[in-house]
């Protein structure tokens, strides 16, 4: 199914998919790979390719979390179709993500586009200053036209340092990029009251507004013997993807074409947002973790963090406490009041260092070159003296929301 003569659909889903402005785009081994030989399902993958070129066209930026690796891998390697050991599976991820990664470069060349390879590990997404570096990655690679293709470190990830599945892994890809929408392109169309596999009364779900308890329990098991996410596994995104302020969406990914599928009203599930991604995080700088030092800075910082600006070096009069690159931290202006929270580009002794020069002096004070901002204004909550409550929770998983 294509867009091409066909009237554009006002579903939840169509419409959301249309308005967002970036798209996480979640791609399983059962779309990508053929479960009976092996190998790419090559139209399939062409088409997803022009309606990614699409999207890109129309002005939307587009990220792939695309599994794959290990189908693909295991066949070169002639593992056949038994479960695999650990050192198998890393085998076969090793040999099959340059496969994957040519396959994808292969296709959305010819549009113009330019493919980047990112892998990560659930590391990536809950130790901070990885988070950090990772979400910096990305909003680089974006900003430079780039579609960045990511898929799960196998290669080195272990159990208890693995996501699991692609699903989460989207999630939090979605949450670290600060995405307006998450598409889960799955084997089946949606959300059900039940699995319709086996009841026949199960009624198809075409929008959330909120996961109650009730949505949760409706969660199943895998279908597909490449695949490793259920439905269980995709309302959990939803749930990571909804509180970052990320619209989530399930729809079948079998149509050739099938984001174009979907834009034409073919049936799936949108899953409405708690928030903006702005606003949520946003919340979670101002409101859930707690300052390991502060920065006072002078007036003329002041206002500019007032009208929505970033911290400058130049700006900063006093840096006091203990803290590394990517730790939240207090700014107080020259009275002692503190104006706002943020998270540090440096860390403290870098951060001594720098204050007070300008951002071209960087480089020659520290023999590297970082970023221009102590505290870049979208990683900045400026509330003027008026702090809001804080919950003190410092942990890991709530760094990386």
């Amino acid at each position: 199914m294509t867009i091409a003569g066909t009237d554009l659909a006002d579903t939840p889903a169509a419409a959301g998919l249309r308005a967002a402005k970036r798209v996480v785009i979640k791609v399983g081994s059962a779309l990508l790979v053929d479960e009976a030989t092996g190998r790419l399902r090559d139209t399939w993958l062409q088409s997803l390719a022009d309606d990614i070129a699409r999207m890109r066209a129309r002005g939307q930026e587009v990220i792939v979390v695309s599994s794959g690796a290990i189908a693909l891998g295991r066949r070169l390697l002639g593992l056949g179709q038994g479960v695999l050991r650990l050192e198998e599976k890393q085998a076969a991820a090793a040999t099959g993500q340059i496969r994957l990664a040519h396959a994808y470069e292969t296709v959305l060349g010819p549009h113009g586009i330019q493919v980047a390879q990112v892998l990560l590990t659930l590391e990536d997404s809950e130790a901070r200053r990885r988070y950090l570096n990772a979400r910096a990655t990305l909003g680089t690679l974006l900003k430079l036209g780039a579609v960045p293709v990511i898929n799960e470190n196998d290669t080195v990830a272990t159990a208890e340092i693995r996501f699991g599945d692609n699903d989460r892994l989207s999630a939090r890809v979605a949450e670290m990029a600060s995405a307006d929408l998450l598409l889960l392109l799955s084997d089946i169309d949606g959300l059900y009251t039940a699995d319709p596999g086996v009841d026949p009364t199960a009624r198809h779900i075409p929008r959330v507004p909120r996961l109650t308890p009730r949505i949760l329990a409706m969660g199943g098991g895998s279908r597909s013997a490449v695949g490793t996410g259920g439905m269980a596994t995709k309302l959990a995104a939803a749930r990571v993807a909804g509180a970052a302020g990320c619209a989530m969406v399930i729809a079948l990914g079998r149509h050739v074409g099938p984001i174009s599928a979907v834009e034409a009203g073919g049936r799936a599930t949108w899953f409405d947002p708690e928030t903006t991604p702005h606003t949520a995080r946003k919340r979670w700088i101002g409101g859930r973790l707690s300052p390991r030092g502060t920065l006072t800075v002078d007036e003329g910082a002041v206002k500019a963090l007032a009208r929505g600006g970033s911290l400058l070096p130049a700006g900063i009069r006093l840096v006091t406490g203990r803290f590394q690159r990517g730790d939240a931290v207090a700014v107080v202006d020259p009275a002692g009041r503190e104006i706002a929270r943020g998270l540090a580009a440096y860390g403290d002794a870098d951060a001594r260092a720098i204050a007070g020069h300008r951002s071209a002096e960087i480089e020659q004070i520290l023999g590297f070159r970082g970023r221009d901002e102590m505290i870049h204004r979208d990683d900045l909550v400026f509330h003027g003296g008026d702090m809001p409550a804080t919950t003190g929770d410092d942990t890991e998983e709530a760094q990386a929301s």
